[in-house]
Protein backbone atom coordinates (compact mmCIF):
# COMPACT_ATOMS: atom_id res chain seq x y z
CA UNK A 1 0.00 0.00 0.00
CA UNK A 2 1.29 3.33 -0.62
CA UNK A 3 -0.20 6.31 1.20
CA UNK A 4 0.96 10.03 -0.14
CA UNK A 5 0.13 13.46 1.53
CA UNK A 6 -0.60 15.60 -0.94
CA UNK A 7 -1.13 19.24 -1.23
CA UNK A 8 -2.17 20.78 -4.33
CA UNK A 9 -2.97 24.56 -5.79
CA UNK A 10 -6.21 25.85 -7.20
CA UNK A 11 -7.06 24.61 -10.70
CA UNK A 12 -4.07 21.89 -10.79
CA UNK A 13 -4.98 18.27 -11.51
CA UNK A 14 -3.35 15.75 -13.86
CA UNK A 15 -4.56 14.87 -17.26
CA UNK A 16 -6.66 11.53 -17.57
CA UNK A 17 -5.41 8.84 -17.01
CA UNK A 18 -5.90 5.15 -16.17
CA UNK A 19 -3.53 2.90 -13.27
CA UNK A 20 -3.89 -0.63 -14.31
CA UNK A 21 -1.74 -1.78 -11.66
CA UNK A 22 -3.55 -0.59 -8.54
CA UNK A 23 -7.01 1.15 -7.17
CA UNK A 24 -6.99 4.50 -5.90
CA UNK A 25 -8.70 6.32 -2.88
CA UNK A 26 -8.77 9.74 -2.47
CA UNK A 27 -9.24 10.65 1.02
CA UNK A 28 -10.34 15.16 1.08
CA UNK A 29 -8.58 16.63 4.13
CA UNK A 30 -9.16 20.52 3.00
CA UNK A 31 -10.38 22.22 0.46
CA UNK A 32 -12.66 20.95 -2.79
CA UNK A 33 -11.72 19.00 -5.79
CA UNK A 34 -13.45 17.95 -8.65
CA UNK A 35 -13.33 14.39 -10.38
CA UNK A 36 -14.29 12.63 -13.84
CA UNK A 37 -14.40 9.05 -13.26
CA UNK A 38 -15.24 6.96 -16.24
CA UNK A 39 -17.49 9.84 -18.02
CA UNK A 40 -18.83 11.15 -14.34
CA UNK A 41 -18.16 14.20 -13.10
CA UNK A 42 -18.31 15.11 -9.03
CA UNK A 43 -17.20 17.04 -6.46
CA UNK A 44 -15.90 15.98 -2.89
CA UNK A 45 -14.96 18.11 -0.29
CA UNK A 46 -13.23 18.31 3.14
CA UNK A 47 -14.22 14.65 4.90
CA UNK A 48 -15.51 13.09 1.90
CA UNK A 49 -13.72 10.43 -0.41
CA UNK A 50 -13.21 8.65 -3.95
CA UNK A 51 -13.01 5.40 -4.11
CA UNK A 52 -11.45 4.45 -8.33
CA UNK A 53 -11.23 0.86 -9.33
CA UNK A 54 -7.90 -0.31 -11.19
CA UNK A 55 -8.21 0.17 -15.01
CA UNK A 56 -10.79 2.70 -14.59
CA UNK A 57 -10.15 6.23 -16.69
CA UNK A 58 -9.35 9.46 -14.33
CA UNK A 59 -8.62 12.70 -13.32
CA UNK A 60 -9.68 15.52 -10.88
CA UNK A 61 -9.14 18.94 -10.81
CA UNK A 62 -8.66 21.47 -7.23
CA UNK A 63 -11.56 23.95 -7.67
CA UNK A 64 -12.50 26.79 -5.12
CA UNK A 65 -10.20 29.12 -3.69
CA UNK A 66 -7.75 27.28 -1.15
CA UNK A 67 -5.45 24.17 -2.12
CA UNK A 68 -6.76 20.81 -1.56
CA UNK A 69 -5.09 18.68 0.86
CA UNK A 70 -5.68 14.94 0.44
CA UNK A 71 -4.29 11.65 1.09
CA UNK A 72 -3.66 9.28 -2.19
CA UNK A 73 -3.64 5.45 -1.37
CA UNK A 74 -3.19 2.63 -3.62
CA UNK A 75 -3.55 -0.61 -3.64
CA UNK A 76 -0.74 -2.69 -4.08
CA UNK A 77 2.10 -0.56 -3.16
CA UNK A 78 4.81 0.86 -5.27
CA UNK A 79 3.36 3.77 -7.13
CA UNK A 80 5.11 5.71 -4.43
CA UNK A 81 8.07 5.61 -6.97
CA UNK A 82 6.50 7.75 -9.51
CA UNK A 83 5.99 10.00 -7.04
CA UNK A 84 9.60 9.92 -6.15
CA UNK A 85 10.62 9.82 -9.58
CA UNK A 86 8.80 13.30 -10.25
CA UNK A 87 10.47 14.60 -7.67
CA UNK A 88 13.80 13.63 -8.03
CA UNK A 89 13.65 15.22 -11.72
CA UNK A 90 11.94 17.97 -10.65
CA UNK A 91 8.74 17.73 -13.13
CA UNK A 92 5.84 19.56 -13.57
CA UNK A 93 2.48 18.57 -15.95
CA UNK A 94 2.58 19.62 -18.32
CA UNK A 95 5.78 21.43 -19.13
CA UNK A 96 7.97 17.82 -18.22
CA UNK A 97 5.54 15.49 -20.16
CA UNK A 98 8.43 13.47 -21.62
CA UNK A 99 9.63 12.70 -18.47
CA UNK A 100 6.27 12.13 -16.82
CA UNK A 101 5.17 9.97 -19.17
CA UNK A 102 8.24 7.69 -19.15
CA UNK A 103 8.09 7.29 -15.37
CA UNK A 104 4.32 6.88 -15.36
CA UNK A 105 5.03 3.33 -17.65
CA UNK A 106 6.76 2.25 -15.30
CA UNK A 107 4.40 1.74 -12.53
CA UNK A 108 1.95 0.86 -15.83
CA UNK A 109 -0.02 4.31 -15.09
CA UNK A 110 -1.40 5.73 -18.98
CA UNK A 111 -2.21 8.68 -19.82
CA UNK A 112 -5.68 8.91 -21.94
CA UNK A 113 -7.11 12.75 -22.28
CA UNK A 114 -6.70 16.24 -21.13
CA UNK A 115 -7.10 17.44 -17.71
CA UNK A 116 -10.03 18.87 -16.74
CA UNK A 117 -10.58 22.51 -18.18
CA UNK A 118 -11.52 25.45 -15.48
Amino acid sequence: MSIVDSISPVNSGPPRHVHDAEDEAFVILTGTCEFWLDGDQFTRSAGETVFIPRGTEHTFRIIGDVPCRHLVILTPGGFEAFFYEMARQNCRIPDDMDAVVQAAAQVKMRFTGPPLAG
